[in-house]
């Protein structure tokens, strides 16, 4: 080949063309969508850091071969991960590329006129040929015109080159409008879902009745917060659970179920001090953060003595449920006991059967609540600053009580106590109270998300149900006289009506048309 017909290469300014002709197709823009979608799968089905990072730790130790491969993948952080972010910024470019060049073409079709009328209207899908009867050819374009603008044409009056007049009717400019809606708004949905993810945020903390929560980052038992959100400025405002109520359904049908639950709540914030009811669904506003409730439970209030006669622990331990009617399961730890430290591993039963050391609870409510107990010492642990989970025992260094050959178990009343073996101590159940985790959220991209959403359903109807068309008419002089021409199309396949338009035209414009017909 020689080198004058040898292609040239692309450069700088054309490959960038070239590239962002590629990026902006809608081809491209359908595939990133795709990936999107298929990059999301592995966020909601491996354990996210931004969920439970202690979720993330147990999946770590049970798969240490896929966590090798999962961690360098940025798995655990899937939606703010380097190549899910790649996709959806590549998204975004390509979304905004596909709609700005149509949006100029629509402007430019809402301000030019209806098309021109074909020189062989014969050759369209409905053509209709008839003399008019009894009114003269202009009168019969006035009655068309009038019939088309009820229906709401955009109509244009037009004389052709041979002297004949005509008419050039369209209308379904919605059904554009309603496409470019649908895809504008996907871009906003978008830009919501990375407001959420940059200035939101979400905590969450269990208050026992009687308990109060300042906003601040310590309080929180779980927080996950977008990179932009200052942790160190939070709303200033804190809340104390007066009171927990729960009503159950005692009938015999649905016997359990919830009925009611309600949680009232002293909030404090720069407006004062003010009493407010939290209801589920019915989250309260606190300085623009939604205050939800999210889940709930029974606390046993526990006093601890060692083996010296003083209080190693007192006060309430939460209980997590289990099941349905409340069974549930909770940690007591007192560290501080000397000469040795205790622990105990429990069971909350708020109806508790009649007979036996164990079982479940009969009843989600607190009909005869007990508390059984398995109880361990060991000696002082060294303290190395690291964080525990409240509501699972470490085992390590602890030696479980027994009673002659058996692990020692035991049950409490409200007000009962039990002296453990050998002087090391004793724990009281002195009451119980309920508990309620509270959620504590900020999302001011939800709006635009929400409206976004509700924009592309309307704009995906409009795209679905209007039916772009398009009508003419002229008029026609030939050796017998003069003919009325009506054709019709339509710009859009598998459409109705187009048929029975142009009859109704063809009618209107000779002066056949018997009655109005809408």
């Amino acid at each position: 080949m020689s080198s004058s017909t040898r292609p040239q290469s692309l450069g700088p300014v054309e490959m960038i063309r070239w590239v962002w002709t590629q990026l902006t197709s809608m081809r491209t823009a359908l595939a990133l969508l795709f990936l999107l979608a298929l990059g999301a799968i592995p966020g909601s089905l491996i354990p996210q850091r931004s969920q439970s990072a202690m979720k993330v730790s147990d999946f770590k130790q049970a798969h240490t071969v896929l966590d090798k491969v999962y961690e360098p993948l940025g798995m655990y952080d899937v939606y703010t991960s380097p190549w899910f972010s790649a996709i959806y910024l590549l998204l975004f470019a390509s979304l905004i590329g596909c709609i700005i060049p149509r949006i100029r073409v629509y402007w430019k079709a809402l301000r030019g006129r209806p098309a021109r009328i074909p020189s062989r209207l014969d050759r369209l899908p409905e053509h209709r040929l008839a003399a008019p009867v009894g009114i003269t050819a202009d009168e019969g374009l006035e009655r068309a015109e009038a019939w088309l603008r009820k229906r709401r044409f955009r109509v244009e009056r037009t004389t052709l080159p041979d002297g004949s007049a005509g008419l050039s009717a369209e209308r379904g400019y919605l059904r554009e409008f309603g496409n470019l809606l649908f895809h504008l708004s996907l871009v906003f949905v978008l830009l919501g879902i990375a407001w959420n993810n940059m200035l939101g945020f979400k905590g969450s903390t269990i208050l026992v009745e009687g308990q109060g929560f300042s906003n601040s980052i310590t309080q929180y038992d779980e927080y996950h917060a977008g990179a932009w959100v200052d942790t160190d400025n939070l709303s200033p405002f804190s809340m104390k659970l007066k009171q927990f109520i729960v009503k159950f359904e005692t009938g015999p049908v649905q016997r359990g179920a919830a009925r009611d639950f309600r949680a009232t709540m002293d909030v404090t914030d720069e407006r004062g001090t003010r009493s407010d009811l939290v209801r589920v669904n019915h989250p309260i506003t606190i300085d623009g953060n939604k205050i939800h409730l999210i889940g709930h439970g029974y606390a046993a209030h526990v006093t601890v003595t060692d083996g010296k006669g003083d209080k190693a622990w007192q006060g309430p331990v939460v209980f997590l449920p289990q099941d349905g009617n409340f069974t549930s399961s909770g940690v007591i730890k007192a560290p501080d006991a000397r000469p040795e430290r205790l622990a105990f591993q429990g069971i909350f039963l708020p109806t508790a059967p009649e007979q036996g050391m164990m079982g479940q609870s009969l009843f989600p409510d607190a009909v005869n609540p007990k508390l059984f107990l398995n109880a361990y010492h060991g000696a002082p642990k060294t303290e190395t600053g690291k964080p525990e989970n409240i509501y699972a025992l470490d085992t390590t260094g602890l030696t479980q009580f027994k009673e002659g050959d058996d692990v020692l178990r035991f049950m409490l009343k409200p007000g009962e106590g039990y002296t453990l073996p050998d002087g090391t101590g004793t724990v009281t159940f002195d009451g119980w109270s309920r508990w309620s985790k509270v959620q504590i959220s900020r999302a001011p991209g939800l709006p635009m998300t929400f409206g976004s959403i509700a924009a592309s359903i309307l704009g995906l109807c409009l795209s679905l149900f209007v039916r772009p068309r398009r009508l003419w008419i002229r008029t026609r002089t030939n050796d017998e006289g003069t003919a009325i021409e009506v054709a019709g199309l339509d710009r859009a396949d598998a459409r109705t009506g187009l048929s029975e338009h142009v009859d109704e035209l063809t009618a209107a414009a000779t002066g056949t048309a018997t009655e109005e017909k809408k």
